[in-house]
């Protein structure tokens, strides 16, 4: 478990270490996500080594976002202030991201 929490560690690490070095308009835990996918890739049995930890990570996935919760509780002026424009980038990214994974999914069928 350690390991997994290590090498999940060292990738998010490295990816906010690129975006800061490199100011990169992407964000390091993006960065460091794309860079474990390659590692995935190119290193076929680290999966089922990083598989059994992640599951568990993933079950308590809900946790992470008390930390969102609290920033909007904090932030509630602006946020209520700035209601239309936070409206507007979550209707439009869902929108997209909904039309991404669909097309992807299709392009992946073939």
């Amino acid at each position: 478990m350690i390991a997994t929490f290590a090498t999940l560690l060292v990738f998010q690490s490295i990816g906010e270490g690129l975006a800061h070095a490199l100011s990169l308009p992407i964000p390091g835990p993006v960065i460091g996500m794309l860079l474990l996918l390659v590692y995935l890739m190119l290193k076929r049995d680290a999966a089922a080594k990083l598989a059994p930890t992640s599951m568990e990570l993933l079950r308590h996935l809900s946790l992470l976002f008390v930390p969102a919760g609290v920033g909007i509780m904090v932030h509630a002026q602006r946020v209520s202030a700035e209601w239309l424009p936070i409206a507007v980038a979550l209707a439009s990214s869902t929108v997209v991201s909904i039309a991404v994974t669909a097309a992807v999914v299709r392009r992946l069928q073939k």
